[in-house]
């Protein structure tokens, strides 16, 4: 009998709760993201037929989060911009009224090892997801292992260099126009341009002005961790003509310096979607569920 686990992916948007065994075996449901009474209520009353089955649960959220385990507020979502939500206990919960074994980490942390075992990073040990929506987050796996560190990457936040046609004065409650979540998140799309990113037509001039954002990021991303492949996920990724503008606009940031193949001549297999498409997050928290009953 194969083990059953419990999963997470908690969005800023929606939160996907899941049991299963894997990609070809999981039930699930969606709810939006409201207050956390109510969403960790929802998400309780789905896991609670399954008590005395579950072998663990594992939780990819939106952060910032603490990942520290020696820290009083380890398994918190803390200093989020997600109104009601910072300073929120999140993993403990679960783990008191469940007594199970809980993995914990970001949500794009997550989606990256789900893609690691089931999708675009199979057989990879250096690699970034990177999910752009209704914020932007990114995981990064070096040496076949997250990266962690003083908190997490965020990715999202890295500053970008402003494109000289952009008068928009960001979104980001902390840095304005000066990251990549402020100029380049779906919500940044839309009050740039009056108009919801999902609804504008795919030869409007808000797609090229994203994809030169989204290679200026890239860029810096691959000079900095020098990953076999970057996987690119999210709804704005959604946009199925951003892809190659993309891959284009890489190239020509990196203007050459990238002495290798895999950007030269081969940015097709280098710049992709997610293998696993939208299920990448909710099977990665699977995958945090394993590793928990594995480490318990």
């Amino acid at each position: 009998m194969k083990n059953l686990f419990g999963a997470i992916e908690a969005g800023g948007t929606k939160f996907v709760c899941a049991v299963g065994t894997g990609p070809d075996d999981i039930t699930e449901v969606r709810f939006p993201t409201t207050t956390p009474e109510e969403t960790l209520g929802k998400a309780l009353a789905f896991f609670a037929p399954y008590k005395g089955q579950l072998k663990s649960i594992g939780i990819g959220s939106f952060g910032p989060v603490d990942l520290q385990r020696n820290s009083p507020t380890y398994g918190f979502v803390t200093s989020t911009p997600k109104p009601g939500w910072a300073d929120t206990e999140f993993a403990g919960v679960f783990a008191r009224l469940f007594d199970l074994p809980v993995g914990f980490d970001t949500d794009v942390n997550g989606a990256a090892l789900g893609e690691q075992r089931w999708g675009a990073a199979q057989g990879l040990d250096n690699f970034i997801y990177i999910t752009m929506g209704t914020g932007i987050g990114g995981g990064v796996v070096a040496g076949g292992k997250l990266i962690h560190g003083l908190v997490h990457p965020e990715l999202g936040h890295m500053f970008v260099p402003k494109q000289p046609d952009d008068t928009f004065a960001g979104q980001c409650p902390y840095h304005g126009d000066k990251c990549f979540e402020g100029v380049a998140a779906g919500p940044a799309i839309g009050a740039r341009w009056g108009t919801p990113a999902h609804e504008l037509p795919a030869d409007h001039p808000a797609w090229d002005l994203q994809a030169r954002y989204v290679a200026s990021a890239l860029a810096s991303l691959v000079c900095s961790f020098s990953p076999q492949r970057i996987i690119l996920g999210g709804g704005v990724m959604g946009q199925t003509h951003m892809l190659n503008s993309v891959r284009e606009k890489t190239v020509q940031v990196l203007n050459g310096y990238i002495q290798s193949p895999a950007i030269l001549e081969n940015i097709n297999e280098y710049l992709v979607l997610p293998g696993l498409g939208d299920k990448a997050g909710i099977l990665g928290a699977m995958v945090l569920a394993e590793q928990a009953f594995d480490n318990r």
